[in-house]
């Protein structure tokens, strides 16, 4: 019974093998163009009773694990407003497909061939952030080896949904993710794995298009099963392409300019208080900021959950500008017309003149205000027609002349002492004169009250001012170095 049973076995396998190169050779059986055509004869074969809607193993228990593999070749685009991210990547992924396998020896020795895509089983890989179709070329046939290994290589332009944070525009890091998993298919059925070492994959740069806004970082992959109900389990491999943005266009065409124009705000302080130039020249800048704001209004992006630190730094230069010129219209409102004004109160001069001048080393109205300053002997140069008067303005002084100035001094002590005027035997042009200098006299002792009041009103408007400067100068000081320490920190980040 034993060697009739072995016999038995070797004509079953003979019956095989005659059976398969019967196969063979039929399919091979061309005629014309295609009867020595090696390919024709393998696409026949493999094609042959193929069923591309199976999985393509032979035990149903064992799962087909699909290697993937991504490189960034371009970002196309960042729309902020909507958080849309368009890339550029070169997409890859293999799996063994058990039924596309043979024998190189039957076949020329042809290792590999490439097959249409829709003939053979392609997993059902889709990137779960998919928000639109991109315009990707189609690639219609993927390349099958010997051992049933089957390479899907393909570009695509993908447009998916990210988080973009815009707060730290335009030194702003983005983190987009980008998930690969089967949309059907549990880990039983389909497991996903990495086709290159993960640090590899991390620093290839090698297609990214590094010229436009856009500089990539680095691109991390990281493999997660999870579950949706604690029974089924999916396989899924996220890559989170990380990208900075290049600051130089916006620094030199939005911060710049911003600043430039603060800088001239603050020398618009070095302007004479007591002079309408410096109201003038604050609103001109005011107003030059705002066309400026909206010019950049369509440069900066928009979204409905925040707004860039930029977009805040603008509207407080903006508001420094306001201050600024609130500032000057109360300081030109103190010193304008000083000698119309009520004298100065006694709580203003103390806290004003006395403490503030001395705790913030503010210099002293006899430096600050020589031209209101004048002796007492600067009378001698008053000169005014026949009564020897000169008109005094804010900044000058006035004098009777010599001649005048006897008679005034000595009519003067005799008011002074409470005499009348001595009545000698004079024509009634004498006692004419003698009131017209005495209104004189009224006059300037009124004049001198008046400039010291202008004095103290224009010593105050100074202290105020230089104030007010150094306040306004530490809060823009204060408030750029803190900018200009986020953003470098976010630059070297």
């Amino acid at each position: 019974m034993r060697p009739s049973s072995a016999w038995a076995g070797v004509a079953f396998l003979l019956i095989q093998g005659a059976v398969t190169a019967c196969t063979v050779r039929k399919l091979g059986s061309s005629t014309g163009r295609f009867a020595n055509a090696t390919l024709v004869r393998l696409s026949e074969f493999l094609s042959a009773g193929y069923k591309k809607g199976v999985r393509p193993v032979k035990d149903w228990r064992q799962s087909t694990t699909v290697s993937i593999d991504l490189m960034v070749y371009s970002i196309l685009n960042v729309d902020e407003k909507n958080q849309v991210l368009t890339t550029y990547v070169w997409y890859r992924q293999a799996w063994t497909d058990e039924f596309l396998v043979w024998n190189p020896e039957d076949f020329d020795e042809v290792k590999q061939v490439s097959i249409p895509t829709a003939n053979v089983w392609v997993p059902d890989i889709l990137i779960n952030e998919f928000v639109d179709v991109g315009k990707s070329p189609d690639i219609p046939y993927v390349y099958v080896t010997h051992s049933g290994l089957v390479r899907n290589y393909k570009p695509i332009q993908v447009v998916t949904a990210c988080t973009l944070n815009i707060y730290n525009f335009p030194f702003d890091v983005q983190n987009c993710s980008l998930t690969f998993q089967s949309w059907l298919h549990t880990i039983n059925d389909i497991n996903i794995t990495l086709m290159r070492n993960p640090e590899e994959l991390k620093e290839d740069k090698s297609l990214f298009m590094n010229q436009g806004e856009w500089e990539l970082l680095h691109v991390l992959s990281k493999y997660k099963s999870f579950s949706l109900d604690n029974d089924d389990y999916y396989a899924e491999m996220k890559f989170h392409v990380v990208i900075r943005r290049r600051p130089l266009f916006y620094t030199v065409n939005l911060l710049l300019p911003s600043i430039f124009l603060m800088v001239m705000d603050v020398v618009g302080f070095y302007l004479p208080p007591d002079s309408g130039e410096r109201v003038s020249f604050k609103i001109t800048l005011l107003l030059g900021y705002s066309v400026f704001l909206i010019i950049v209004s369509d440069t900066l992006p928009a979204t409905a959950i925040g707004t860039p630190l930029i977009g805040v730094y603008f509207v407080v230069c903006m508001a420094l500008l306001v201050i600024s010129l609130t500032e000057t219209v109360l300081i030109v409102r103190l010193v304008h017309k000083q000698d119309l004004q009520p004298p100065v109160p006694h709580w203003v001069k103390h806290l004003v003149l006395e403490r503030a001048s001395v705790l913030f080393c503010i210099q002293q109205k006899h430096r600050l205000c020589s031209r209101l300053s004048s002796p007492a002997s600067d009378l001698e140069h008053y000169k005014d027609n026949n009564y020897g008067a000169a008109q005094c303005t804010l900044h000058h002084t006035c004098e009777l002349g010599r001649g005048v100035s006897h008679h005034s001094d000595r009519d003067g002590g005799l008011l002074g002492l409470g005499l009348p005027p001595s009545r000698d035997p004079t024509p009634p042009v004498m006692d004419n004169i003698l009131q017209e200098v005495t209104s004189i006299r009224h006059f300037l002792e009124k004049r001198d009250r008046c400039q010291d009041v202008a004095k103290e009103w224009l010593q105050v408007g100074y202290v105020l001012d230089v104030l007010l400067f150094r306040v306004y100068l530490v809060a823009m000081v204060a408030y750029t170095i803190t900018l200009g320490t986020l953003w470098s920190v976010w630059q070297v980040a």
